[in-house]
């Protein structure tokens, strides 16, 4: 019995077929199928049904899989093991980034691509989703790592996170709206909101979030005419006259640029917030903790901001996806 007849039954039986395994393999599928076989008969027993459109497992391929799987993972914790000792790095690591604005303060690509040219072996793979997903897909193992915004009052249980960006919530409409009125006006309350068509990013982004859990707190129910997936998008609407959009702090001389003005939101005061996120009991492989502390170093800190583990987190919380 060798390994790569263990790697390429468990590679036959996830991809449901030799022509999609030999293809991840990158072998000839006659190759698997007949490394497969002998496999078979060494153990003098069929781990897969062939007689299907899918190739299955036969009962004792199932019983057979995770004894396969097993003693794959093992040898893969000895390489990893003798990689840190040795200072090279191999593997994959799962990154999901929240979209739009929120990741113009930090270069993400070019992190990525100083890390792997000092860790060419390692593999990395980019998710750009709502924060919701990626929050269950990082606890689900799905993702290592995750740079999120954060929508609730409490951290994600069995998630830490370090801030990167935290800014207040403000309201952006074009010039001449009534919200504007008298001219020298800087803030508004929420409550003034109540009915005015509201522009934001979808349903579980972290920006929607804090909207609709600030709006609850102000006793009104938001009324959003327009949703878009890019924070610039959003501005365009506004500065339409197409409504009221809720989006993170601008520099007056950006929003002017936008063709908006903008007003403080208060009572209460909604805050932005986006987060390096990770399960609290570590990334799972030395390639997936490296990037993290990569991601730790380089990206920006906000003033007062830190790593903070997984419990209550202060004030409304959320941007960008």
């Amino acid at each position: 019995m060798e390994l790569h007849q263990l790697r390429y039954f468990v590679a036959v039986v996830e991809e449901g077929g030799f022509t999609r395994a030999a293809a991840r393999l990158h072998l000839a599928q006659p190759g698997v199928s007949a490394q497969i076989r002998q496999l078979e008969r060494e153990l003098g027993q069929p781990l897969l049904d062939r007689s299907g459109r899918r190739v299955t497992v036969t009962e004792v391929g199932a019983a057979v899989l995770g004894y396969a799987r097993a003693a794959l993972a093992a040898v893969d914790g000895i390489r990893h093991t003798v990689d840190e000792f040795t200072g090279l790095l191999r593997g994959r690591v799962a990154l999901g980034l929240v979209s739009g604005a929120a990741l113009d303060a930090f270069e993400v690509p070019a992190l990525l691509a100083a890390f792997h040219d000092d860790h060419p072996q390692v593999e990395i793979s980019l998710t750009e989703d709502t924060s919701e997903r990626m929050l269950a897909a990082l606890r689900g193992g799905e993702l290592d790592l995750a740079v999120i915004g954060l929508a609730q009052e409490e951290a994600p249980p069995g998630v830490s996170l370090r801030l990167v960006v935290d800014q207040p919530l403000v309201a952006a409409v074009a010039p001449g709206d009534p919200l504007l009125t008298p001219p020298d006006r800087v803030a508004v309350p929420l409550a003034e909101l109540q009915g005015r068509p509201l522009i934001s990013l979808p349903r579980g982004t972290g920006l929607r979030g804090v909207l609709e859990r600030a709006c609850a707190e102000a006793g009104i129910r938001p009324r959003i005419a327009f949703e878009a997936a890019a924070p610039a998008v959003l501005a365009q609407l506004a500065a339409r006259g197409l409504g009221v959009a809720v989006v993170p702090a601008l520099p007056p001389d950006v929003a002017a640029d936008h063709g908006l003005r903008t007003l403080a939101l208060t009572d209460p005061r909604p805050r932005g917030r986006v987060a390096l996120a990770w399960r609290t009991a570590g990334p799972a492989t030395p390639a997936a903790r490296a990037l993290r502390d990569r991601l730790h170093t380089a990206l920006p800190v906000p003033a007062g901001g830190n790593e903070a583990p997984a419990g209550p987190a202060r004030d409304h919380q959320g941007l960008g996806a």
